[in-house]
């Protein structure tokens, strides 16, 4: 389900006239030639971008919705857990700059690993981890960073999905780089939500990603 808290910051940016439309989304184009794709779900994709924006390398990051069965789903229906879909990031990189390993790297410690449906004060399948995969080269390295990413938690199992990539449906325009259109409003939610303390709990020195918070 959708917090209350972030409830609460839709409806007020919605309440001020910041927003805009609310229609459906639309599955996103490729990107241009010479650069790539990579996508992740670590829960709210308000915090997905930023980690994802600061890595040197990436050209764009768009929220969006994938991984279930309903075309052109809403935010309300996909915060709603009915449509299977989770919010994630698409990650669109220059490969020559950077790797999908180092975004795997970012990724994972930008996220709670181990919480199964779940990221931190939102709860449901649509706040679930997984990595999708465009490739056998994007899965292979998925598979190989998460069985290190096991090592690290020891009998803490990790639940993060790998599952090969489907129509991503880019989410309403308010919510791409939420985090710079309503930067209080985001801060508080993330602090409230209680990210970066369980973070630093799971990676220590090493959580977050990027400069960005």
């Amino acid at each position: 389900m959708r917090t209350k808290i972030q409830a609460a910051l839709v409806a007020i940016t919605f309440a001020i006239g910041v927003i805009g439309s609310a229609t459906a989304s639309e599955v996103q184009p490729p990107p241009a030639p010479g650069l790539k794709v990579a996508t992740f779900a670590g829960g709210c994709f308000w915090c997905m971008e930023p980690p994802f924006d600061s890595t040197p390398g990436v050209v764009a990051t768009i929220s969006g919705y994938t991984g279930g069965t309903v075309a052109n789903a809403t935010y309300e229906q996909v915060s709603a857990g009915t449509t299977g879909h989770a919010e994630a990031v698409q990650v669109v990189y220059d490969p020559a700059k950077v790797t999908y390993p180092q975004l795997l790297y970012v990724y994972w410690r930008n996220v709670d690993p181990l919480t199964k449906d779940r990221q931190f004060c939102d709860s449901g399948t649509q706040y679930r981890t997984a990595i999708f995969v465009h490739d056998d080269e994007q899965k292979k390295a998925a598979e190989a960073s998460r069985a290190d990413v096991q090592k690290k938690f020891g009998s803490n199992q990790v639940v993060t999905q790998i599952a090969d990539a489907g129509p991503f449906y880019r989410a309403e325009e308010y919510h791409q780089d939420y985090y710079k259109k309503n930067a209080i409003a985001y801060r508080f939610y993330r602090f409230n939500c209680g990210r970066d303390a369980r973070l630093k709990q799971l990676w220590g020195d090493e959580a977050g990603g990027g400069t960005e918070h």
